[in-house]
């Protein structure tokens, strides 16, 4: 009797990510970033996309933009009661969009451009401070209703679809801005659904994520010690607000923070020099719940700035270039070559190394 039997077929990928920044701050159509992710598509399986872009909104730099979505129009008007009641709200609308045939079940899509007073009965919190505040209790307190970004001059656009559909979507060829990152969903341990999709963001911070924190339980207990909320049900969610807790709320320079979330090998830091093994042993010790586990590949975005890194032994691919002032990260050089076909320079950083850009000195963007 034959034992030949046809086993079922496994669709196998692995998410797509890019960023390009202008590093002389010159602002270029989301176009561009729209066609470095459709050549990657065979990475995702139409579960999940999204971009974030800096610089779109010049006009309200001063301003919070917070990009909401909702599922019902009852949490829509208990989340812009709750704006109104601890905001200036400067302007709403919703977020322009066409019809697309792929892209169903779409939430309602609104925009907010806001400040908040500083606390006067706090005194220690700053605007910044009330802005995460009130994104996390959005989130976790108002039913049906989820902030994707509140940054200012940038902005989240994501959702369920192929990324190049939704952007198509979303109509982001009609954008400008210096910074695009940009991420093609293939979700493995979580559900795709709109507020799951990647960018995940915090502030101005939005972070595209290829891979699996399989060490989300123990960074979602040590964020919330620090008010943050993790509710979008997919691990990535940590990482973006790790990277405004390390760096904004405790001050580290970029290289700490690093070194915290993907730091060296004990028996690499037991072979540093004394002064460095030192430091290494102090960060591993007082951000040990900031320790992301498990295979990642990033790139995060921020005002004025683009980074990419990915875990220390490099489980997930992340390839990089550069030509004239256009800094380029994508999971793989074909993302790259289809808006860069001529890079001055091409490389693969090792794992745990940062690619970073950074709008040039005297560069402003507002």
């Amino acid at each position: 009797m034959s034992t030949n039997r046809t086993l079922p077929f496994k669709d196998i990928g692995g998410c797509s990510i890019v960023g390009m920044m202008d590093e002389s701050g010159c602002r270029f159509s989301g176009a561009e970033a729209i066609r470095a992710i459709a050549n990657m598509r065979e990475r995702s399986n139409g579960l999940g996309g999204g971009f974030a872009a800096y610089g779109i909104y010049p006009e309200r730099a001063e301003q919070y933009a917070f990009h909401l979505m909702f599922d019902a129009p009852r949490a829509q008007a208990d989340a812009e009661a709750l704006l109104e009641e601890r905001c200036i709200v400067h302007h709403a609308e919703p977020i322009p969009t066409r019809p697309h045939e792929a892209i169903t079940g779409e939430p309602i899509l609104h925009r907010y451009f806001i400040n908040i007073e500083p606390d006067r009965g706090r005194p220690e919190l700053s605007e910044d401070d009330l802005v995460v505040e009130l994104h996390m209790e959005i989130n976790s307190a108002v039913e049906d209703a989820f902030v994707f970004s509140a940054g200012r001059d940038m902005g989240v656009f994501k959702g369920v679809g192929y990324p190049e559909d939704l952007g198509e979507f979303y109509r982001l060829e009609e954008y400008e801005g210096y910074t695009w990152i940009a991420h093609g969903r293939f979700p493995t341990n979580t559900t795709g659904w709109w507020g799951g999709a990647h960018p995940f963001s915090v502030l101005d911070w939005a972070l595209v994520h290829n891979g699996e924190i399989s060490s989300y339980g123990i960074n979602k207990r040590y964020l919330s010690d620090f008010g943050y909320e993790c509710t979008l049900q997919t691990d990535t969610e940590v990482i973006a607000y790790l990277f405004d807790l390390l760096i904004r709320k405790h001050g580290l320079p970029l290289e700490a923070a690093f070194m915290a979330m993907a730091p060296p090998f004990w028996e690499e830091i037991e072979r540093m020099p004394a002064r460095q093994q030192a430091e290494a042993r102090s960060i591993r010790t007082v951000f040990g719940g900031a320790l992301l586990n498990g295979p990642f590949a990033v790139v995060v975005g921020s005002t004025g700035r683009m980074i990419g890194f990915s875990d220390r032994i490099k489980l997930r691919p992340q390839v990089a270039a550069r030509k004239g002032d256009m800094l380029y990260i994508a999971s793989e050089e074909a993302g790259i070559r289809v808006v860069c076909p001529d890079p001055e320079i091409v490389w693969h950083p090792d794992g745990g190394e940062p690619v970073i850009g950074e709008l040039r000195a005297g560069v402003t963007v507002a």
